[in-house]
């Protein structure tokens, strides 16, 4: 009986290799990339874009020293606590061989420790606090810093729109609002303005006219609001409410669909320095970029027009590739030398090239809006 068995399970083997159903081939391992993002809570439509221009930079360019690129993502749930422990869950339980995110600076400020320790590259897409890479050999990003665009705004807000007196509300609970704040005011005071009121607020406020009532009797010629698109849609509209009727200015945190459905009439004529515009797209990545986002687009996989966190979402990932191929390897410290190297590197968002500090070199554009839309003004370079 024993026999026959044997006999019987040999042929099943040999007609299962006849038929290619022996034992399988592994192929090479893929690649894990992890995804740090915020894609619930305060800053979640950062994360959402951020996440939809990953997913399509993937789609685009599934594979590099021909093995799958895996996209692991985790969910900061726009909390410090819970960026550190994800980074540590990345970088521990899911291997990854570099980090995308996190897409805002005081997360970035709470997982770059954990990736710099592990010698695991991370590359931010749109967290511009410069205190994140300094001293920090792993830690790059692919948009501009707070001093350059609180610069941009500062001229833009003395040059073009003739202002001489400005007023401030800003967000103390966040490292950025409060960090591009001090960028404007000191470039602001340096070409001779002066800033005749400072607020605060803190993240989720939502009764602002107590400090609007010290900036309406300030005498200030434009409102200058570094934070994030809730608050600062709120305060626009508010704002409006009081007849304070000066320009407002902010920086790329406003540029979400959502301080447009908040604010609605009142944030037109709304301006903020922006990392990308489509308009401004050049290169040929961009160009197949664009089209492949108004392709997902036409298939109902997203909704909003692209924004600069879409196309600095897709840059960190293309950036990544890019150094991947250069260094030929997945090697940590090769990695990192090749992400230092980065000079000329055509993305969607613009030229980048990456600094000795970690930080991306690239320009602004300054964006105002125009029936219900983001619309383009200008690209300032640096």
């Amino acid at each position: 009986m024993l026999g026959r068995l044997w006999k019987l399970v040999a042929m099943v083997g040999v007609v299962g290799m006849v038929l290619g159903g022996g034992p399988a081939v592994a192929g090479p391992k893929p690649i894990v990339v992890g995804a740090l993002l915020p894609m619930t809570g305060q800053v979640a439509a950062y994360g959402q874009m951020c996440w939809v221009g990953m997913q399509i930079a993937n789609s685009m360019e599934p594979k590099v020293l021909g093995r799958e690129v895996k996209l692991v993502l985790v969910d900061n749930k726009s909390d410090n606590v819970e960026a550190a422990n994800a980074a540590s869950r990345l970088v521990k339980k899911e291997k990854v061989i570099a980090i995308l995110g996190p897409a805002t600076s005081s997360r970035a400020l709470a997982a770059a420790p954990i990736a710099e320790k592990a010698h695991v590259p991370m590359i931010m897409p749109s967290a511009t606090n410069p205190i994140i890479t300094q001293g920090r050999k792993y830690i790059f990003r692919v948009c501009f810093i707070d001093p350059f665009q609180g610069k941009v705004a500062a001229r833009y807000a003395y040059n073009q729109l003739g202002a001489r007196k400005a007023a401030m509300l800003i967000d103390i609970s966040q490292d950025y609002c409060v960090g591009l704040g001090a960028f404007f005011k000191r470039e602001f005071e340096r070409l001779g303005g002066k800033v005749v009121a400072e607020a605060k607020c803190n993240t989720g406020d939502q009764d602002f006219s107590a400090q609007l009532g010290v900036i309406k009797n300030s005498g200030a010629q434009v409102l200058y609001l570094p934070n994030y698109y809730t608050e600062d849609a709120l305060v626009a509209r508010q704002a409006k409410e009081l007849g304070i009727n000066i320009p407002i200015l902010s920086g790329d945190g406003a540029q979400a669909p959502e301080l447009i459905k908040i604010g609605g009439p009142a944030v037109e004529g709304f301006l903020l320095t922006a990392h990308f515009h489509p308009k401004a797209i050049k290169g040929e990545l961009g160009t197949k970029f664009r089209a492949v986002y108004n392709q997902w687009k036409a298939a109902g996989k997203v909704r909003e027009d692209m924004t600069a966190f879409h196309a600095l979402g897709a840059d960190s990932y293309f950036v990544l590739l890019d150094a991947i191929r250069r260094a030929g390897t997945t090697d940590g410290a090769k990695l990192r030398q090749a992400l230092a190297s980065t000079k000329g590197f055509e993305g969607v968002s613009g030229t980048i090239t990456i600094g000795p500090d970690g930080n991306a070199i690239k320009s602004a554009t300054i964006l105002v809006v125009k029936g219900g839309k983001f619309r383009y003004v200008t690209t300032i370079n640096p």
